[in-house]
């Protein structure tokens, strides 16, 4: 055996050269659009508010705000026309001789010195790199006390150089396309990009952002936040709102299941929390065990709550380019640790407000000792559910999972997991036949949910369906071990599929909140119609897209697709692999959960009655057109 393995291995070593030639250097432009996921995360197609053109976005305006913070120009203008982006800010405008290699030269920046930018979101010189070289079109512009300088690129390569007088205000201009190679059929969402830019003005107040001719500013900060985020008639007590040297919260309590963490690291969101929150929670919890005096449990301290935090360190180290984590333990290099620093504010601040503020003391002491006796009430229950959830073998019968849950994958492939929530049998077997196995799971419904509007979340467990689902996505503590990034309803664009569209979402919105505001939850876009004759064959997704296959394609033979079943899993691959069109479930800022439930979910009422008779209209319309045709 030994004999067997040193002749195999010695002909392999035989066929491998190892020399100069192997040796390869790469620029700085073919690195990044070699490894672009290692520079802003995944890549996706702008269904996601994650997606890699957003993190473009986000990369060109973190140089604007960090003028911001340094006190140079108050206004940022945006404008988003298709793919194109422009962003123009009034700051101090990047020195004109540097210009090129800001944009260019990989660790080339001002923010390595520490003076000219103390607390500034990014240090390591990449961002606009990545930009520039992830874009078909990158432009560069710097308005400096008259004169001014323009570069251009293509692909990272730059293609035009020039120097300018200019009457402009100082600050500077960068226009990009990204690169439709790298990001495939991509979009951008408004949605997405307005959330967005609400963030940066929470988190620097009397900043004006302006987006496509409308402005979003704040005076209040985090407050402003968390008024926009929470239903004011569902609050315990008024949001208390509190500052210190680097540090801002605001904190109360609602009656949603669920918790809210807004939490945020020298203006830049961390939607993947790290240290900072980590020692946020511990703090409001140990704070409100003294002040109390009594041992709550943490989870009954924090149900319901709606909180934000932001802080202010110098140099901080993120977990990954895309800064979504924190991973910095200290406050800056001389300054305390974040635990220590976090924690003797929130011990200070907080037990002040609350000591002078005896009503609202009250009225959180009372939120607490509610979460607690329903928490109480909810063991048994709780305990029932899991044994039935074992006992019907969840991982066979309902689900079917894939790879990375079972072992066979690595972890760096988590953040792809798709979970496709379907019904019927033959849906969810073509979609099983068809799917990634590696990265995509399918849950298996059996008929219509339950519409759980009104109900408590005692039926998420007495609910065979409900509590498998729940068992499945991992999320009766929180979203903390989700195991599904993406949660994608896949159902028949008929009646019927739209009426579990809405059980579902009632059932995410009224349970489970968070899943929905983080931006898990998607709609499958699956074609309506099949044209195709013997040389071509092209799946339309609207009636528009059909007119013109037929236009297209002679003597073609047209589908109708009445729903999942009738799409054989070979064609199904077609719609969720590479090229998956998904609908992302956006809630706006203005949006009240409760209020949309009730409106969709509750008693008939007559606005109800004429937004369906007013869609009605609609969707008969485009039934006669099809039949006209």
């Amino acid at each position: 055996m030994v004999e067997s393995f040193t002749i195999i291995h010695s002909i392999l070593a035989e066929n491998i050269v190892y020399n100069e030639d192997s040796i390869k250097s790469l620029d700085w432009r073919e690195h990044i659009r070699l490894r672009p996921g290692m520079y802003i995360g995944k890549l996706g197609n702008g269904s996601a508010a994650d997606d890699g053109i957003y993190v473009l976005l986000k990369e060109i305006l973190d140089n604007s705000i960090d003028e911001f913070v340094m006190g140079n120009g108050n206004k940022i203008e945006i404008e988003i026309d298709q793919r194109t982006v422009r962003v123009r800010d009034y700051g101090r405008g990047i020195p004109l001789g540097k210009l090129i290699d800001c944009v260019s030269k990989i660790n080339t920046g001002g923010k390595y010195d520490s003076k000219a930018f103390q607390k500034s979101v990014g240090l390591n010189g990449v961002g606009t790199k990545a930009v520039n070289a992830l874009s078909e079109y990158f432009k560069v512009q710097s308005f400096r006390d008259g004169q001014s300088k323009i570069a251009e690129f293509e692909y990272g390569v730059l293609t035009k150089e020039e120097d300018i007088k200019t009457d402009e205000p100082n600050g500077t201009l960068t226009e990009f396309v990204s690169d439709s190679t790298v990001f495939k059929n991509y979009k951008f969402i408004n949605d997405f990009v307005e959330n967005q830019i609400w963030n940066y003005v929470y988190l620097n107040a009397g900043l004006s952002i302006w987006f496509n001719k409308k402005r979003y500013y704040s005076k209040n900060g985090l407050l402003d936040l968390l008024t926009r985020k929470s239903n004011e008639e569902q609050l315990k007590y008024p949001i208390i709102h509190l500052k210190g040297d680097d540090i801002e919260m605001a904190l109360t309590h609602d009656s949603h299941y669920g918790e809210d963490y807004y939490s945020f690291v020298n203006g830049q969101h961390t939607t993947q929390g790290g240290t900072h929150l980590n020692a946020y929670k511990e703090s409001i919890v140990k704070t409100l065990r003294d002040f109390y005096g009594k041992n709550f449990e943490p989870s009954d301290i924090r149900a319901s709550i709606v909180t934000a935090i932001s802080i202010r360190v110098q140099e901080p180290v993120f977990e990954s380019q895309t800064k979504t984590k924190l991973g910095s333990t200290d406050m800056g290099a001389d300054g305390p640790s974040l635990k220590v620093h976090i924690g003797d504010f929130i011990k200070t601040a907080l037990d002040n407000y609350l000591h002078r503020n005896p009503q609202t003391a009250e009225a959180l002491l009372k939120r607490i000792q509610q979460s607690e006796r329903e928490r109480k009430d909810m063991a048994g229950v709780r305990k029932i559910a899991k044994e039935r959830a074992k006992k019907a073998n969840l991982h066979n019968k309902k689900l079917r999972d894939c790879k990375v849950h079972l072992g066979d994958e690595k972890n760096d492939v988590r953040l792809d997991t798709t979970l496709f929530i379907t019904e019927g049998d033959s849906a969810s077997g073509s979609i099983t036949k068809s799917r990634n196995v590696s990265t995509q799971a399918v849950f298996s419904l059996r008929g219509k949910p339950l519409n759980s509007f009104g109900l408590s979340k005692k039926v998420v467990y007495e609910n065979e369906e409900f509590n498998l689902l729940q068992h499945a996505l991992n999320i009766e503590e929180g979203l903390e071990n989700l195991r599904y990034n993406k949660v994608v309803i896949a159902t028949d664009a008929d009646v019927d599929g739209m009426h579990i569209r809405l059980l579902m979402l009632t059932f995410f919105l009224q349970f489970f909140p968070d899943l929905v505001r983080d931006g898990h939850v998607y709609i499958l876009d699956t074609p309506l119609f099949r044209v195709r004759n013997k040389k071509e064959t092209i799946y339309c997704y609207s009636d528009e897209e059909r007119v013109a296959a037929i236009e297209k394609l002679s003597n073609p033979e047209i589908t109708r697709f009445k729903g999942l079943g009738e799409i054989s899993p070979n064609e199904f691959g077609t719609f969720i692999g590479e090229d998956i069109r998904l609908e992302p479930i956006i809630l706006n800022e203005e949006t009240s959960i409760p209020n949309l439930l009730e409106y969709y979910m509750g008693k008939n009422t007559p606005e109800r009655q004429e937004f369906i008779i007013g869609n009605l209209k609609i969707e008969l319309d485009v039934i006669e057109e099809e039949l006209v045709a």
